[in-house]
């Protein structure tokens, strides 16, 4: 298969994984279902079911009521071979903002649960915080998956060509011990025009590389044997309209590690500088003890 082949199969992988079927079966809220990305750790990955959430909500908006926030807990580990079911409330409708609750679930119990908020569009006061200006241009740097070649060959299934600013930690952390890091992503084929699915795959990418942060601040790579991530919270704000089948740019930093947890924030500009999202995560972290250590 060629390399645009092997793209645009990923980018349709993940419409198919965002194309919820809504079921006929109703309780006091609307049923969703939908596919499971196959992942090599078994485990569902995390942007999946916050795409998949935030989508199953917006189908209970009218089209021009756009989503804003969205605050989440991943409550079990979701199983990768199985799809999911997603359980929209219907908590508020307002003349101007409208409060969605959405639990997916697999085998009859929650595995992430979230609130999203909507809004019109309306005007008010604006600001944004700038883009960095010291970054390289996503051409001048080599993606992911061609500086790890066959070390990890799943990264060339992901559907986002993802460019470390800094070099990658999946297989060794090297360089300066910092919480910070940036990344250039986009989707590696076009996207249909829907601002809803953009939305949802923006929520997808924001999962994918935030908590490495925390783990580039200690020269932890994601290879170390024993290490233990997984995600608690995350929360996201959409500011401004971007499309995710264009360059983006994902700054991100880590304010604090304490207790076994370690929390990362994040914001994501356009490749012209307009800041369209911001994102922060806490995740639990279990790093093994080094070699000789005392008990």
């Amino acid at each position: 298969m060629s390399a645009d082949a092997r793209a645009r199969a990923a980018v349709d992988h993940l419409l198919d994984v965002l194309d919820l079927d809504e079921s006929q079966a109703r309780t006091t809220e609307d049923i969703f279902t939908g596919r499971s990305h196959a992942m090599p750790t078994g485990r569902i990955y995390g942007g999946q079911v916050l795409g998949q959430s935030l989508l199953a909500a917006e189908r209970t908006m009218p089209a021009d009521r756009a989503a804003h926030s969205m605050h989440g807990y991943f409550l079990r580990p979701g199983d990768s071979a199985q799809g999911v079911t997603i359980a929209v409330d219907r908590i508020h409708d307002g003349r101007s903002f409208s409060t969605r609750r959405a639990q997916a679930y697999q085998n009859g119990v929650p595995i992430f649960s979230m609130i999203a908020s909507f809004q019109d569009d309306a005007p008010g006061l604006e600001h944004a915080a700038p883009m960095p200006t010291d970054i390289p241009a996503p051409e001048d740097l080599v993606s992911d998956d061609e500086l790890v070649r066959g070390e990890a060959q799943w990264l060339k299934s992901r559907p986002a060509d993802i460019r470390h600013v800094q070099s990658p930690i999946y297989l060794a952390a090297d360089g300066e011990l910092s919480p910070h890091q940036a990344i250039w992503m986009r989707l590696r084929s076009p996207m249909p025009d829907d601002a809803r699915m953009h939305r949802a795959a923006l929520a997808y990418l924001s999962d994918m590389t935030i908590q490495e942060s925390i783990l580039r601040a200690h020269g932890i790579a994601w290879s170390t044997p024993g290490l233990k991530v997984a995600s608690l919270d995350h929360a996201m704000w959409w500011h401004r309209p971007a499309r995710v089948d264009e360059w983006m740019l994902y700054v991100q930093k880590s304010a604090n590690a304490r207790g076994g947890r370690g929390l990362a924030t994040g914001r994501i500009y356009t490749r012209e500088g307009v800041l369209a999202a911001s994102v922060s995560q806490e995740i639990m972290i279990r790093v093994p003890d080094a070699p000789g250590a005392a008990d």
